[in-house]
């Protein structure tokens, strides 16, 4: 892996960490934290799925570390990032990564999250009890994502990156 892409990493986990800080939405149950979303999908459009998912394990250590987020970051922006990830290398359209986190985090990982909670957390809930907070999250997020990513599409650093991108 280069330098470059490791700085890259860095800068988005900087940007996911920085964004749970001062931008989230109260969903009832728990706080929506859609800037995590919204690098998950710039991610996966720039880094790839596994960069991706490494960028998103390293923010939810460190939100869980400092406050800003609950155990629940660990599968919500994991699978979610793996989701869009995917979604994008094998389709190369944005909006099918965008969908990938919303389906991922919203669904997937809103079903993984109940015994996960109930396992750490001593929480027992119902197995739709996180949907619909993760799923408002992670489309916000989503589509934040795909904008900025599309925005991003004319910038050399995407063009090193991911020349498929240009591929109309």
């Amino acid at each position: 892996m280069s330098i470059r892409k490791l700085t890259i990493m860095a800068l988005f986990v900087a940007i996911a960490v920085a964004g749970s800080t001062f931008i989230s939405i109260p969903t009832g149950i728990a706080r929506a934290y859609p800037v995590q979303h919204a690098i998950n999908v710039i991610g996966a459009v720039i880094l790839g799925p596994v960069p991706t998912v490494v960028v998103a394990f390293v923010t939810a250590i460190i939100r869980i570390l400092t406050g800003t987020g609950s155990l629940l970051a660990i599968p919500g922006s994991i699978i979610g990032a793996l989701c869009a990830g995917l979604a994008y290398k094998y389709s190369s359209k944005m909006w099918l990564a965008g969908m990938g986190e919303a389906i991922g985090t919203g669904l997937l990982a809103s079903l993984v999250a109940v015994p996960y909670a109930k396992l750490l957390m001593g929480t027992s809930v119902a197995a739709l009890f996180f949907m619909p907070a993760f799923l408002i999250s992670s489309t916000i997020g989503a589509i934040l994502g795909a904008v900025v990513a599309s925005s991003l599409r004319k910038t050399v650093l995407v063009k090193y990156f991911n020349p498929t991108l240009f591929i109309k």
